[in-house]
């Protein structure tokens, strides 16, 4: 059974810094590109960061550009996500994916084939 299971959410306040990670069981995921997304209260799913399979692509939303780096251990066939200088609108639920079908991180929901349940991130002001 495949399942990426994120975990590293929490409570912080604004300023602070979080890491999440994604580890990835029942198969390896070190030929999938991998991406994080955020769900807030009310608003569609939205795109965070994507990293290709060999962690040298890397592509970033506008707002969390030089805040958050993604990057990823296939030999643990994990995938991280530090956040720094966290702000209150950051708050949501975290979301892993991975894409069969591509070598670098795409930014569309629909392009991913594996989801994770999700981590709850709140930054308080």
């Amino acid at each position: 059974q495949v399942q990426l299971v994120e975990s590293g959410g929490g409570l912080v306040q604004a300023g602070a810094s979080l890491r999440l990670s994604c580890a990835a069981s029942g198969r390896t995921f070190s030929r999938s590109a991998m991406g994080w997304f955020r769900q807030a209260p009310g608003k569609e799913r939205e795109f965070v960061a994507a990293i290709g399979w060999g962690g040298r692509s890397t592509r970033y939303a506008d707002s969390v550009k030089g805040r958050f780096t993604i990057s990823r251990d296939n030999a643990k066939n994990t995938v991280y996500l530090q956040m720094n200088s966290l702000k209150p609108e950051d708050t949501a639920v975290y979301y892993c994916a991975a894409d069969d079908s591509s070598s670098v991180g795409r930014t569309l929901t629909y392009d991913y084939d594996y989801w994770g349940q999700g981590t709850q991130v709140t930054v308080s002001s």
